[in-house]
This record gives structure tokens, sequence and C-alpha cells, in this order.
């Protein structure tokens, strides 16, 4: 029996977008929706017996109705095609008003075929080509929904945390050891977990308020054989006894996830084994992600412009999304040819930013390892003239007329003169 497990969609994150030529669809949108088709490719070809998929359709609660078109579209060929599709409630799905439809609920409303909702704490039995399966479900824990006593209003923010772990743990438990032992049986949760790696970036600004987290031994029931999770963005596995793991989500959002894979997972189990056994195999299998690419360069001597671009030809950023950070003097900074750096980036799916850090030029050490104090006035002069780049001519003259002042002699008369020493000497017509 082959599981494909997956989470975190997201559709409608939209950042770094461009109109497409052919759809005029956001390029963006595309990307999510062409990470979901691998997905649904893998599952037709494998021949897949059951999709299970762990929260947050989409990016906001109402999606839009394109949005949701595409989104049924894929689950549509999954469902016809005979392969059941669990469909479990994120905190991305969920309606701001307890009297309004979650985002994913017209797919009960219409009792489409293979379609399964969870939309509250429950166990669904779904028959697939493979066998019968049991599927725990666990929603985004709904403050709402679980706290409803009267004395649970008097408790504190973190005590409701407390208070809803609790309540998760226990019908968590009820709902496993209801299940049937003799047939496999999944838990799949969208909820935050103790110890587990949280992408910072995306999913802070995704994330809104706080949210409880679970201890993995609260999941680490004898009674499951895969536990699917959704809501954190890093592909991860938080748990053995059973396999326990995070899909992780379907694209990179940001730079942040830049370094990060991006996919689904794949467990093979057996029906034929004891519980706790029937895991034989798990995959993570990657998508093909936009990829998110920085071009760092530090600009070293007088052509910034040349540095820069040899730096964005050592990365490949052809249909990237591309930040370049540059830092750079001032001097350096209005040499830069702006035109020239954006036809060398030419190539990337997106420019997010050319961003410009400029670096104060250090002073240039005069004397080196010669003390001043032990030099003669005339040679720290010299050094001081040599420092400043002076002209050779300009600088002889200037030492010239410092010589005559050491010397105590009057001035050359090709040294140079003061502002306070006038060309030429004033008449009386003039000084009127």
């Amino acid at each position: 029996m082959k599981l494909v497990h997956f989470a975190d969609l997201h559709i409608g994150v939209e950042n770094y977008s461009r109109p497409d030529p052919e759809t005029g669809l956001p390029s963006r949108l595309l990307d999510f929706l062409a990470a979901f088709d691998e997905l649904v490719e893998y599952a037709l070809n494998e021949r897949a017996d059951l999709v299970v998929f762990a929260g947050d359709a989409y990016k906001t609660r109402e999606p839009s109705q394109t949005h949701q078109r595409e989104f049924a579209r894929r689950v549509h060929r999954l469902a016809s095609s005979g392969i059941p599709v669990y469909l479990l409630i994120g905190n991305h799905d969920l309606p701001n008003a307890a009297a309004r439809a979650n985002a994913l609920e017209i797919f009960r409303t219409l009792q489409v075929e293979n379609v399964y909702l969870g939309s509250r704490i429950g166990t669904t039995r779904v028959q697939t080509r493979g066998g019968p399966v049991q599927i725990v479900g666990v929603p985004w824990p709904s403050r709402s929904t679980l706290l409803t006593k009267e004395e649970h209003r008097a408790l504190s923010i973190d005590e409701v945390d407390r208070k809803i772990e609790e309540i998760l743990g226990e019908t968590i438990r009820d709902e496993a050891e209801a299940l049937d032992p003799a047939i496999p049986a999944i838990l799949t949760a969208h909820i935050a977990m103790h110890g587990s790696k949280v992408k910072t970036g995306s999913e802070d600004w995704m994330t809104v308020g706080r949210f409880p987290a679970l201890q993995p031994s609260v999941l680490d029931a004898e009674c499951f054989d895969y536990v699917a999770l959704g809501h954190h963005h890093i592909q991860q596995q938080v748990g053995s006894r059973p396999p326990m793991y995070y899909a992780g989500s379907m694209q990179r959002v940001d730079f942040g996830e830049e370094h990060d894979d991006k996919g689904f997972m794949v467990a093979t189990l057996d029906p034929a084994l004891p519980v706790g056994q029937r895991v034989t195999d798990v995959e993570f299998r990657r998508v093909h992600a936009r990829r998110f690419v920085t071009v760092e360069v530090t600009v070293r001597g007088e052509d910034a412009t040349g540095e820069v671009i040899e730096a964005i030809r050592r990365t490949d950023v052809r249909n990237a999304i591309v930040r370049v950070l540059i830092a750079l003097t001032p001097q350096q900074n209005a040499a830069l040819r702006d035109n020239d750096l954006r036809d060398a980036l030419a190539g990337a799916h997106f420019v997010a930013t050319v961003t410009k850090n400029l670096l104060q030029e250090r002073r240039r050490r005069v004397f080196d390892e010669s003390a001043p104090e032990r030099m003669a006035p005339l040679d720290a002069l010299r050094r001081y003239f040599e420092s400043n780049d002076r002209a050779p001519d300009y600088r002889e003259q200037l030492l010239a007329h410092a010589r005559a002042i050491v010397d105590g002699e009057p001035a050359p008369d090709d040294a140079p003169r003061t502002a306070a020493e006038p060309a030429e000497p004033l008449d009386a017509a003039d000084s009127t």
C-alpha cells in the first residue's frame, strides 16, 4: 500500500510574480500549481493507494475562484482515477466566524466521490485499492471549539494553550484506542510540535497569533502506523515509532527558504504486518521548486560594475528569483552602472532587490611602521602628501613652500600661494 502525504500548498502566495504571457495568471501561482501537478502525476503513475493532505490549501481563508478552481481540478484528477484523497483543515483554511464555511467545505457539500474532509477531530475509514485504512484527522485546534466550558474563560493565554494541548492529547488517545488493530491506521494533524524546526521568515508572516504545540510523545501511540503532519514549512522527521513526518511546504516562499528542498512524502505500508511494523519504507520526493538565489559581492577595486557582473555570472540566476547584495564604498558606488547590472540579470525570473551597503573608506596609514615623531618635519609632510595622491609637480611646489617656512627664507616665486595671499598687489583703484 502506497501513501502520498503533502501539506502547506498555500496557493495564492504570489510575491515575486510577473504575468504569464500565455495565461495571464501570476507566474508564482503557476509555480505552486506545477508542484501540485508533479505530485498528481507521481500518484497516478505509481498507482498510489491514498493521498493525504495535511492542511493549508490556500494562503488566505477566502481564496479566489481561480485558486479554488485550480486546486479542485487536481484533486478531481486523483479522485476520479480511483485514488482516495483526504483533505485536512489547516489554520489558513479556517473561516473567521463559526457560521462560515471553511475553504474546503465545497467538497463535502457536493459530496465529491473519493474525497474526504477532516474538519473535526475524528476517525474516517477509507477504502483503497490496497484495502481499508483508518485515518484519524486532527485539524488546526480552534479555541472556540475546544474550550466551551465556562471555567475556561478565566484562564490566561498560556493556560489556554496548555489546556488545548491537554484536550488534544486526550482526544487523540481516545481515537487511537477505538481503532481496529487489524487495519492500517494513519494519524494526520495540522499542528505545531515542540522541538520541531521552524522556518523564520515565511512562517513568521504567514502565521498570525499564538498557537499551542504538542509533544511528539502525545502522538507516539502504538496504534498508528504513520503520522502525517502539516504546518511547519521545513520537511523533517520528528518521530520514529511510528514514523512521524512534516512534509514541508511545496514551494519556496521567500529567501529564508532559499536552500530548502521542497516536495512530498511517500510511505509504503504492508497491511499484512502487525501494527507498528507496517511501514516498510519512507521517501521524500523533491519537486521542481522555483530557485531563490542570493548574489553577494564586496567590491575590491575600481571597476565596481565589472566585479558585480562577474559575481552574477558565477551564479546561476537563470529563471530564479534573485537578490543582489553589494558592499562598496561611495566612490565605487558612483562608478556603478545600474543599467549594465540590469542587463546581466536579464535571465532571472524576478529581481527582488539590488541592495547597496555603502562602506566608509579606511583612512590610509600615512606613516606605516615609522613613528612620525622620529621623522624630520619635511619628511613627514612629504609622506602625508604622497598618501593623498597629490600630483608630483604640485607636491614639490608645496614642499618648496614648506621648506622656506622651516628654513625662515622667502617662499619661491613658483610656490603655490595661500588663500590669503593675493595674486597681484592691489592699486588704489582696485582697492576701492
